[in-house]
């Protein structure tokens, strides 16, 4: 078998998401195939992300600067705040560059089975965004889970105080998923969720 340093490279790799041990122990392998390129490429990545990450004060973002990037952009309408769960929804929402406004990570979602209360999300520092006067939307983008829409319910409840309009996001069919293989949640939805045809 492999040293011990190899071992703990491995199993720190088969802890990340999509990987197990078969697929850490390759992509050690071809690391260390390739370990004056690829290695010292990756190592040195990891090492500058680490040194300079930071977390936005204003959104909650994970970037190396503060206000991260998308708080910086000036050509951001800053009149519309997408509110998501976590970090990584406000990622893949940004890919898909739809949405042109400004994003708030709450750092998670009600649970009481968790524990998880208002509290210990960043609702308040939303609130503050809001309260200031320049928000004239805020799209609550929660996962269509239980807890997603129990938060989802409840920031609107909050925000009702503000002039502000308060959306969601539409649920129901995926684009090119066929009814057989839905859900009854999701086709619940997608029932009362319907629409005239134009």
């Amino acid at each position: 078998m492999a040293s011990q340093e190899i071992e703990t490279l491995t199993a720190a790799l088969s802890r990340l998401p999509g990987l197990g041990p078969r697929s850490a122990r390759r992509a050690v392998l071809w690391l260390i195939k390739r370990r004056e390129t690829a290695l010292v490429q990756l190592l040195d990545a990891l090492g500058a992300v680490r040194e300079a990450l930071v977390e936005c004060r204003t959104c909650g973002n994970v970037d190396t600067t503060d206000p991260c990037g998308i708080c910086a952009d000036v050509r951001r309408d800053a009149r519309s705040i997408c509110v998501v769960e976590e970090v990584a929804d406000l990622w893949a929402l940004d890919r898909a560059r739809l949405f042109t406004g400004k994003y708030h990570v709450l750092g998670g979602r009600l649970s009481a089975l968790d524990g998880i209360r208002p509290e210990d999300l960043a609702i308040d520092t939303l609130l503050a965004r809001v309260s200031q006067g320049k928000v004239d939307e805020v799209l609550l983008a929660m996962n269509a889970t239980l807890e997603g829409q129990t938060t989802a319910h409840y920031l609107a409840e909050r925000l009702e105080g503000f002039p502000v309009r308060v959306t969601q996001l539409a649920h129901g069919l995926p684009v090119g998923g066929e009814l057989d293989y839905l859900d009854e949640g999701t086709l619940a939805q997608a029932i009362r969720a319907r629409r005239p045809v134009a």
